[in-house]
């Protein structure tokens, strides 16, 4: 009768200390289950991971440095150089380099993004065609432009084609004229003057030389507001303006600022360049960004969806939370989705806001709520705004919007509560049966925030279906009302004994 009492006891000693949010007894028993499982390091680091930890490095602003040239002139070399170590694949043939390539590293305590790209050339075709894009996006995409040229060779026609690209971005530019291996060479370097982009920075990418000198050039290049954003803790929350060309992006913006900010006009495209501005809203300041839509140009006549996701893209790596503006009078469209799609795949917060909201009726409103059944299921979860840009209406809703979902993009759950959600959900919903044996969740835990990211690790495989499942069965009891909700499965075998 006394161990009996005392057993008693204990559960319910249990039981209180899971009441009021304790969770290391429990956690620690579902650990040493896990730990007769083989694990590795990266397992580790997962499941030490500290309770408190918010979002990771990358999720700050860091600036971006594109390094552009024409094929072969040694840009992949230049960013191993940077790196200090063997990252990008480096072959003494042009083209080998053809996607965007982004690394983070550092120089004298301050960090960046450095992209490598394949080399840019006029009048190309086929794949050649779609890396001489690629390069284009990193101009668009960098703050900071590094035109790597062969001072062996001294400049050509290309690179004068590159040149006046560079031009038109009006981005920062810091001229490395590459393999200038002794100072016997330096005047090739000198010879650079010529292509106007001011002093050319003579530099070995293969050797080292002159590489120190360099960095401190790009650094000194990024925009300050950059770095003060970069250093500013706690500073106001990022929010980028998102849709397709016309939807009334501008408008919005300058309905919030409270002036006539950004030109606004009914020709689709008004808007070229990224317009960061700070606004006022709900007694708090906002970084809003207000991006362009499509930029048609003569030789891509398939080039509409091209740039509008490019600079959906180049919005979202300097947001938190991303506005996507819909029309409300209009059906939606593929543009649309597509848009929404970006946002959720970047990681960011959402919240949807349908404009033009006063020049809709009963009968267009009725057919949009089936639009958005039908087209928006997967981000049901996005909290939604009607308003009007051009009168105001409803404009100040927008803050509470934001603050659940930019607080949901914050949201961790302690993992023995997570815990506690998964054996209840497993238990009522066991995954199916395959091939005779039934995968089991043997433990779960929130990885990161920012988005919040989960890791369950498995006894087998499961099923995008039972995880998506899951992933629903999350939001219903924690909410995540406006971030994306990331669900991740590592399988596990016992150890042999």
């Amino acid at each position: 009768m006394s161990e009996q009492t005392t057993d008693q006891t204990t559960d319910q000693m249990s039981d209180q200390h899971q009441g009021v949010g304790e969770e290391l007894d429990p956690t620690r028993a579902l650990r040493v289950g896990l730990e007769d499982y083989d694990l590795s390091d990266d397992d580790l680091a997962v499941l030490d991971a500290e309770a408190g930890e918010h979002g990771s490095e990358d999720d700050r602003v860091l600036p971006v440095v594109a390094i552009i040239g024409r094929p072969n002139v040694g840009k992949s070399t230049l960013v191993n150089r940077v790196l200090g170590r063997r990252e990008a694949v480096v072959q003494d043939v042009p083209g080998v380099t053809r996607d965007r390539v982004r690394y983070t590293t550092e120089w004298a305590g301050t960090p960046f993004v450095v992209v490598d790209t394949g080399g840019w050339e006029v009048d190309v075709h086929g794949l050649d065609a779609r890396v001489a894009e690629q390069a284009e996006i990193a101009i668009e995409l960098a703050d900071v432009v590094v035109f790597v040229v062969d001072a062996s060779v001294g400049a050509t026609g290309t690179d004068e084609a590159v040149v006046k690209l560079i031009r038109r971005s009006g981005k920062p530019v810091v001229l490395a004229a590459n393999k200038v291996d002794d100072e016997r060479t330096e005047a090739d370097a000198a010879a650079l003057w010529s292509l106007g982009l001011g002093e050319p920075h003579p530099v070995s990418a293969l050797h080292g030389r002159g590489s120190g000198d360099l960095l401190d050039a790009v650094l000194k290049a990024v925009p300050e507001q950059l770095v003060g954003e970069q250093e500013a803790s706690g500073g106001p929350r990022r929010v980028a303006l998102l849709g397709r060309p016309n939807v009334g992006k501008s408008s919005l913006l300058n309905k919030l600022v409270g002036s006539e900010r950004v030109v606004v006009d009914p020709t689709a495209g008004t808007t070229r360049d990224p317009v960061d501005e700070l606004v006022e809203l709900g007694g708090r300041p906002w970084r809003f960004v207000d991006t362009a839509g499509i930029r048609r140009r003569v030789h891509q006549t398939s080039g509409a969806d091209y740039y509008a996701s490019l600079r959906t893209q180049a919005a979202l790596e300097r947001a938190e939370v991303a506005v996507v503006l819909l029309e409300a009078s209009e059906r939606l469209t593929e543009q649309d989705t597509r848009i929404i799609t970006t946002v959720v795949e970047s990681g960011r917060a959402l919240v949807l806001a349908f404009n033009k909201w006063d020049l809709t009726d009963e009968e267009r409103r009725h057919f949009l709520e089936r639009e958005i059944e039908q087209d928006l299921a997967q981000v049901a979860w996005a909290p939604r705004v009607n308003i009007s840009a051009r009168t105001g209406r409803h404009v100040d809703r927008l803050v509470p919007a934001l603050d659940v979902a930019l607080d949901s993009w914050d949201t961790r759950v302690p993992t023995g509560r997570l815990n506690q959600f998964l054996s209840e959900v497993v238990a009522a919903h066991p995954h199916p049966l395959r091939g005779g044996k039934q995968p089991r969740i043997l433990f779960g835990t929130q990885a990161s925030t920012r988005p919040p990211r989960f890791v369950l690790f498995a006894s087998g495989f499961l099923e995008a279906q039972y995880r998506r499942f899951l992933e629903r069965r999350l939001r219903e009891q924690f909410g995540f009302e406006g971030s994306p909700v990331e669900v991740s499965v590592r399988v596990r075998e016992k150890r042999r004994r």
